[in-house]
């Protein structure tokens, strides 16, 4: 008799695309302020990295951030080890990352790009 699978044949090719195809990852990061103070500015934080800022929302201080999935783990760290910019105290708290900017939004209809 023939040998058992143990997935259906097509599940490992469809992951291994869906793994391959996500050229960016996409970020949802808050800037917290202790000190509170007004708005916070983005600089060139990494600039040997290439991030676009896709959406930034002054009230909450939250932005969604898109890297070149190779860059992920290098802008992940770099948000995590800024404890101060300007001389002021910071922190940047990453609340969500997907391969798909959908899933970061809540809502889809709230995400204006």
């Amino acid at each position: 008799g023939r040998m058992a699978r143990a997935e259906p044949p097509g599940a490992t090719f469809e992951r291994r695309v869906l793994r391959s195809a996500a050229e960016h990852h996409y970020l949802r990061v808050r800037l917290e302020l202790p000190d509170g103070g007004g708005p916070a500015r983005a600089g060139p934080v990494g600039a040997a990295l290439p991030v676009d800022v896709l959406t930034y929302e002054e009230k909450t201080l939250s932005a969604i951030l898109r890297v070149i999935s190779s860059g992920l783990v290098k802008l992940w760290s770099a948000l995590t080890l800024l404890g101060f910019y300007q001389n002021r105290r910071c922190a940047f708290r990453v609340l969500q990352t997907s391969p798909f900017l959908l899933a970061l939004s809540g809502n889809s209809r709230e995400l204006v790009l």
